[in-house]
């Protein structure tokens, strides 16, 4: 006798999908859900508060979310990879406060020359040990958190204000009515974004993240290309501290705490997978800009800080697991 099939009656199971919008072959579903994000917080902003857009309030949103631009475009290079970058606001930290010590004895190019170039030497640092000497990117750029966070305190342990107007231009210059310091943001982004989408370097990044063994056999050096990331990563760092500095006018050693989470948060907002080999600088200037326009709301509301952090937790975790849920309808 044969046994009916326990699935026998069970009707058939069908996956349901969310509707897809493609033009030309692409799918661009999630970049209008994006857009239509944007739309729907500035609509949000303008619509409850009195202040939002005010000109002061738009040159102070533009001004606010260099460091977090800035960051997040050398942390997607980072993540590209596979890797992760956590001591970025520790380099935020030592680069203000050595631009705004060396501006007293250097000239100010100068001062701030040397100040982005130790972001730099950080960032070679921890390449050449995360590529060099294979260790988790985890645990090389935690122990860089904590050794730079002491070496600038180290430089000084109390605030320094520079004089020096001229140290000022940088953060504060207007360009017509955008400031200065976000057109060199968004110079980076459109710089940085040929660079990884035309260049063999930046192609090459993205394949590290997607398979590192088939990249070596390919004869490409993944050692070479990680730790230049890890060296982008580090010059971004930098500038955004001089140009943090230059902003507020004083530089402190203790600023920079937590910075690495924003910048994570903006290229996972954007679409950029913290496994390696998928992120654009596009996208992740819309999670900047996601971002920005979120602190600068809740910061009209009155949040307080702590609840802020709260909520861009709770943003993290939400965009992965749509992540993971839109993997594993494409697979």
């Amino acid at each position: 006798m044969t046994l009916p099939s326990p699935t026998a009656d069970r009707p058939a199971t069908r996956r349901t999908s969310m509707p897809r919008l493609v033009v030309g072959g692409r799918d661009i579903t999630g970049a209008v859900a994006f857009t239509v994000l944007l739309v729907a917080l500035v609509a949000l902003a303008a619509i409850t508060t009195d202040n939002f857009l005010t000109e002061r309030n738009i040159q102070n949103l533009l001004k606010q979310m260099v460091t977090t631009g800035l960051l997040a475009y050398g942390m997607l290079t980072v993540i590209l990879t596979g890797g992760i970058d956590l001591s970025v606001g520790s380099v935020v930290a030592f680069s203000g406060i050595v631009s705004a010590g060396l501006v007293a004895d250097l000239p100010i190019p100068v001062a701030l020359a040397v100040a982005v170039a130790a972001g730099v030497g950080f960032g070679l640092i921890n390449g050449i040990l995360v590529a060099g000497f294979d260790l988790a990117p985890f645990v090389v750029t935690l122990a860089a958190l904590t050794t730079i966070r002491g070496l600038a305190f180290v430089y000084s342990d109390v605030p320094i204000a520079p004089e020096d107007p001229g140290f000022f231009t940088l953060g504060s210059q207007m360009v017509g009515p955008v400031p200065l310091s976000t057109l060199i943001m968004i110079a980076v982004f459109l710089i940085g974004g040929v660079f990884l989408s035309r260049t063999p370097a930046g192609r090459a990044l993205y394949a590290i993240g997607g398979n590192k063994e088939t990249v070596r056999l390919a004869g490409i050096s993944v050692r070479k290309h990680v730790a230049l990331a890890y060296v982008i990563s580090g010059a971004c760092a930098g500038l955004a501290g001089v140009i943090l500095s230059s902003r507020v006018g004083i530089a402190q050693p203790s600023v920079g705490v937590a910075f690495e989470l924003d910048a994570i948060a903006a290229c996972v907002i954007g679409g950029a997978s913290l496994a390696g080999g998928r992120g654009t600088a596009r996208a992740t200037f819309g999670g900047v800009l996601v971002l920005a326009l979120i602190n600068n709301l809740l910061n009209l509301y009155g949040v307080q800080s702590y609840w802020q952090q709260v909520l861009k937790g709770l943003i993290i975790i939400a965009v992965i697991l749509a992540q993971y849920h839109a993997q594993r309808r494409r697979a």
